[in-house]
């Protein structure tokens, strides 16, 4: 006899899940989601998965393609410029080859592609016990809307060592990116990811970071350009006393949809985490998604961590989704916590403000400015930060001019 599972009943007036009519209970938690380098065993994504669902899987189907990137005979469909200090080792690693692989392991479709037809990925290493004065800076820039890219990055910080890596996107194709981040024990990194591509360029990014003893990692995703994009970072605070602060910044335009999926592993103990992203958007269709994860592990004992996520409607037609997630797996921790807020204007500040004399349009200008600046000085790059200003003011200008 072969039984059969039926779905259970809906109640009258009610709606079905938002995961649909599962037989057996969709993956919920992040930690659980399968992980795999081949790309036959992960489906074609539908958008009624658990990490997809608030995804424009249409506008990403090219990345769910498996084949080789759009190159041509001295026309990469993505070109890579590297600019490192002294001192730092720029190479290259194949599949097998250390340490591509120690930390990185796909965890949807387009990251696997991305492994796999990425024959060569960008290889970068920090010495032990180095402490660079100028930022490493990976400048990648699309040929085209048409042109499909696969690219995979390996990043190594050696003992004790101090840097910063600056990966900058711009001009336009459809660009399946890994990101590998290795900190080793008493290292401090920071990488900042900036999206200022064309309004069709669709970038699908997974970032995997595994911070050990003692080192810290701050992480920051700055989303401005684009028709579809979506960084997802990774980071698991493995070692003994390890940090993690992971910021992003978004600002949405009619018909863009920017996207961070966050996942914070607290694996070892008396580690330290914090989330903070902050996302404008304005226009009809302009969206942003975050979903924050937090898993404290139950090795992780005196973990404190918090995550948090704020969003600011500045038109009618923007929406924001903001899902924050909290699963603790040991009772001995310091603290954790997480908050979720999405909103339009203060009118009390706007009141305040226009009350000393200030018009409607410039204290709109200055609530937003207030608003992103607290991420935009967490780069630490003042030329990076005057750029992000300037690109702020664009924006709100042509806020003003709707």
């Amino acid at each position: 006899m072969t039984a059969t599972t039926q779905a259970p009943p809906t109640a009258p007036g009610s709606t079905a899940h938002t995961d649909g009519a599962w037989a057996v209970i969709p993956v919920q938690t992040r930690s659980e989601r399968p992980r795999s380098f081949d790309p036959a065993d992960f489906d074609v994504p539908t958008g009624r998965e658990v990490n997809w669902k608030h995804t424009p899987v249409d506008r990403l189907s090219s990345l769910f393609a498996d084949v080789a990137a759009d190159d041509r005979p001295g026309d990469a469909a993505v070109v890579f410029d590297v600019a490192a200090p002294d001192g730092v080792e720029v190479g290259a690693r194949r599949v097998g080859e250390a340490p591509r692989g120690e930390v990185f392991e796909p965890e949807d479709r387009s990251a696997a592609i991305a492994w796999t037809r990425a024959d060569e990925a960008l290889y970068l290493r920090v010495p032990s016990n180095t402490e660079l004065d100028a930022p490493i800076v990976v400048t990648m820039t699309g040929a085209g809307a048409d042109r499909r890219a696969n690219a995979h990055i390996v990043f190594e910080a050696g003992v004790n060592s101090r840097c910063t890596l600056l990966l900058r996107h711009a001009g336009s194709a459809q660009f399946a990116q890994n990101v590998e981040v290795i900190v080793r024990d008493g290292a401090h990194v920071e990488l900042v990811t900036v999206q200022q591509w064309d309004d069709d360029a669709v970038h699908a990014a997974s970032h995997q970071v595994r911070v050990e003893r003692d080192a810290t990692l701050r992480h920051v995703v700055v989303s401005f350009g684009g028709g579809v994009v979506r960084v997802n970072p990774s980071v698991e605070l493995a070692g003994a006393g390890s940090r993690g602060e992971l910021f992003g910044l978004s600002y949405s335009d009619a018909g863009q949809h920017l996207e961070s999926q966050v996942f914070l592993h607290h694996s070892g103990p008396d580690t330290k985490g914090d989330v903070l992203y902050k996302g404008a958007l304005q226009g009809t269709g302009a969206r942003s998604v975050w979903i924050g994860d937090v898993l404290i592990g139950p090795d992780a004992v005196g973990t404190d961590s918090y995550e948090a996520n704020r969003n600011l409607v500045l038109t009618e037609g923007a929406r924001a989704d903001s899902v924050p997630n909290l699963e603790i797996e040991t009772g001995d921790i310091r603290g954790a916590g997480h908050a979720s807020a999405t909103g339009r204007f203060d009118d009390e500040q706007l009141f305040y403000l226009q009350a000393r004399g200030i018009t409607e349009d410039e204290a709109r200008r200055l609530v937003v400015l207030g608003f992103l600046t607290e991420i935009v000085q967490k780069i630490g790059i003042p030329a990076l930060e005057a750029e992000l200003f300037a690109a702020i003011e664009i924006e709100l200008a042509q806020e003003v001019a709707r």
